[in-house]
């Protein structure tokens, strides 16, 4: 029976792990973001007193 090289095994590691990185990416980007509301921005200011 045929036995890999030990530099195989390390081809064979690095390939695993790109595809694996590379299907992170892809699941990272797959998903599509929430709408944002497209209403202008309002800014709520509130009256603050001070008590000293």
């Amino acid at each position: 029976m045929p036995q890999m090289a030990p530099l195989m095994w390390l081809y064979l590691l690095l390939f695993f792990i790109l595809c694996f990185i590379v299907f992170i990416i892809m699941n990272y980007f797959s998903s599509i973001p929430p709408k944002m509301d497209t209403s202008p921005l309002q800014h709520h200011t509130t009256a603050k007193t001070w008590k000293w």
